[in-house]
């Protein structure tokens, strides 16, 4: 059985949030065409994501073992086993699906504070003084980000505002993973599209990608 690791980024409800509602939209299609995955969600401003502390690491990306964790009071020892139980959650994945807003040119630092904690040396890159490599390669895996965002931003400028998903693609390829694909939902916001013409356009990208994943 595969896994599909679905990784919804907004503190607001579903109800409330584009993203959200596109995302679930997603990996609902996505589950019933499909009948050798399973799902496992992780909301990000629901569950425990630690912040990252020196007290926490051996070495570069490499979290402590033996004496030195032992050494660690119980409330950090709690988010060293919370780091290793979120990088191998992450490594058991085979598809991984995120949601989130644009805020800032970017998306929600949480995301960012998750992706520190499960990118560890010896299980999702190796770092030596030589390299550092990414080791997702091991399998197939696939990527789809989901950004829902306000405005509108043609392909001319759209460099120049999406910061958050030109580094998830950069980040994912690194680390391995051999397809990347995206549903920008845009225009939210403005009077020419709005929320509900926006859904309905991402409504017909997750057809489009979906078919490209299955192909």
């Amino acid at each position: 059985m595969r896994r599909l690791l679905y990784i919804p980024v907004n503190s607001k409800t579903e109800d409330q949030s584009v993203s959200k509602t596109i995302g679930r939209a997603f990996v609902d299609t996505w589950m019933e065409r499909t009948s050798e995955y399973e799902m496992v969600e992780l909301d990000l401003y629901r569950e425990y994501i630690p912040e990252l502390n020196a007290k926490f690491f051996r070495s570069r990306a490499q979290l402590v073992t033996g004496d030195a964790y032992s050494a660690l009071g119980k409330e950090e020892q709690g988010a060293v086993d919370r780091i290793n139980q979120l990088c191998d959650q992450f490594l058991s994945a085979d598809m991984y699906v995120i949601a989130a807003p644009m805020w800032s040119v970017f998306f929600p630092s949480i995301l960012k504070r998750y992706l520190d904690c499960v990118i560890q040396h010896g299980k999702v890159i190796y770092v030596s003084s030589e390299k550092v490599e990414g080791l997702l390669d091991n399998k197939e895996r696939n990527m789809v980000y989901i950004q829902s965002s306000g405005g509108v931003y043609p392909a001319l400028v759209s460099a120049k505002f999406n910061h958050g998903v030109n580094y998830l693609h950069d980040i994912f390829k690194f680390l391995g993973v051999q397809r990347f694909e995206k549903i920008m939902v845009e225009g939210v916001d403005t009077p020419k599209v709005g929320r509900e013409k926006a859904i309905q356009k991402a409504h017909e990208d997750i057809d489009k990608v979906i078919g490209k994943l299955l192909q």
